[in-house]
């Protein structure tokens, strides 16, 4: 027994994600003590807190020497921002604002993007720089984007009085949000800190009711789903055309609900402790154009880039040609962000292109449809209109995926080339006889996007309002069906990676 505790507090093997029993068995004990210090005591709650942060982050590395990099990272940046707090003179603020963002972006650089230099370097001039092994700390990507948003809320003056080291480390390091996000903005987080933390029913019922769609999503629809699709992206030359098409629509699915169960987790986990985190993802696939789907589409990072990179390029307050450079160059960076790959370019650079275009068909269509051409205008609102600017979203938005998935361009071509030249209808009823479960989870995970977003907050609220027998059945159906649906080993979320 001894034993196992201290191979448990004292080993990191990368098994603490919110999928896994160590968690939960871990997390109930963590709240029941959190529930007990939460009011009387708001520095010992975030001393307590904060420390359950680093534990977390200690024990979902890999490495565990790479989770002193997040305090290290927190006390560097924040030392820099208090003197940026402090400073009045423009000049200053501008060399402080442009040092604090070098060096709280220095370990995500070093980090991720290394390795894709020096392979650059070598293909490009035929040298041979040897490659360092480096594995990025959980959640580097995410608390370095919420370190820089906190400088330039300072640099802008947006942050409302000093933020205490404590509450900045707490702010960086919240476990719920540590490996994959939401990326949460100072000024709405850091202000829950300075009120009394007392979740009340809605909030904890809400918490409970979210963990248990990310479970659903995560734990039963993706990780069954993604068997099927890891063939297909491994070897796409030994499938059918209509398999690999299965494959895209497959790995389109799947990437939605590992990410969205992760955002749902992260967000009912800080409802459980009172804190709200915003959505990040508003049933993106029925979008009817790009610029729709990145209204949708993990929203605190395309709200993040918009905010801190497309704006401050100059957005489209400049030439259209500007504009659209502007554009392409933000998605590009947000490509880039994801991994240091060409596979990610390509994705990136696909995205930018068709905001690109999609920005060009609007201004297009609005120099010929106007007010008094109301025939024109009634047909851009009919159905059949709304039906073809959907299909083509999800047509392009899935073909992009198929770079994201891939590990290289010829995988993705090949899987692209197979899915539309050797197509056939004929292998309908025997791929469906031969994987009936994958398909009706296929269809129910795209069935939840017919869902308007009025009834699915209905729906939740019929749940807060349910007697305590309805929730405890739920929880115990959903947690039995995780149990069948599980596989031998937990599949870590795919946006835990970046």
């Amino acid at each position: 027994m001894l034993d196992q505790l201290k191979e448990f507090f004292f080993s990191s093997d990368g098994s603490l994600q919110f999928i896994t029993v160590k968690f939960w068995a871990t997390f109930i004990i963590f709240f029941n003590i959190y529930l007990l210090i939460r009011r009387h005591r708001p520095v010992l709650m975030m001393c307590y807190v904060l420390a359950f942060n680093l534990f977390f982050a200690f024990k979902a590395n890999a490495n565990p020497v790479m989770m002193l990099l997040l305090p290290v990272t927190g006390f560097v940046s924040w030392f820099l921002c208090r003197a940026l707090y402090l400073t009045t003179s423009l000049a200053k603020r501008k060399w402080l604002l442009t040092l604090t963002i070098l060096v709280t972006l220095a370990p995500l650089l070093y980090f991720k993007y290394t390795n894709f230099f020096l392979s650059t370097v070598n293909d490009l001039f035929s040298s041979n720089f040897a490659l360092v092994r480096l594995i990025p700390p959980l959640g580097v990507s995410f608390y370095t984007f919420q370190a820089l948003s906190y400088a330039i809320e300072t640099y802008r003056g947006n942050m409302r009085g000093w933020v205490s080291p404590l509450e900045y480390l707490f702010y960086l390091s919240f476990f719920p949000m540590l490996a994959a996000g939401p990326i949460t903005r100072p000024n709405h987080f850091i202000p829950q800190l300075r009120r009394p933390v007392s979740p009340g029913r809605i909030c904890v019922y809400t918490g409970l009711w979210l963990i248990m769609v990310g479970l659903v999503k995560k734990a039963i629809l993706s990780d069954y789903i993604a068997q099927f699709n890891g063939w297909i992206f491994e070897g796409p030359a030994e499938f059918s055309g209509f398999e690999n098409m299965m494959g895209i629509l497959g790995y389109t699915l799947q990437i939605y609900l590992d990410f969205s169960g992760y955002s749902d987790m992260a967000i009912g986990l800080a409802a459980l402790l009172g804190f709200h985190l915003r959505d990040n993802f508003r049933f993106p696939y029925k979008s009817l154009n790009l610029t729709d789907f990145w209204r949708r589409w993990h929203i605190s990072l395309s709200t993040w880039f918009r905010d801190y990179l497309y704006f401050p390029l100059g957005g489209s307050r400049c030439s259209k040609l500007r504009s659209y450079f502007n554009l392409f160059v933000t998605m590009l960076v947000s490509g880039l962000w994801h991994g240091a790959s060409w596979m990610f370019v390509i994705w990136g650079s696909m995205h930018g292109v068709g905001l690109v275009i999609n920005k060009m068909w609007k201004t297009f269509t609005a120099r010929f449809i106007t007010s008094r051409d109301s025939v024109a205008k009634s047909s851009a609102q009919h159905i059949l209109y709304r039906f073809l600017s959907w299909l083509l979203t999800f047509a392009f938005v899935a073909a992009a995926w198929v770079f994201f998935a891939s590990p290289s361009v010829e995988t993705a071509v090949t899987v692209l080339t197979r899915s539309v030249q050797d197509f056939s209808w004929d292998y309908l009823v025997p791929f469906f006889n031969a994987r009936p479960t994958w398909c009706i989870f296929l269809l129910l995970g795209y069935g939840f996007h017919f869902i308007s977003e009025h009834r699915a907050h209905r729906v939740q609220a019929w749940f807060i309002r349910s007697p305590w027998l309805v929730k405890f059945l739920l929880f115990v159906i959903i947690v039995q069906l995780v149990i069948n649906f599980s596989q031998e080993s937990v599949r870590p979320f795919i946006y835990a990676q970046f």
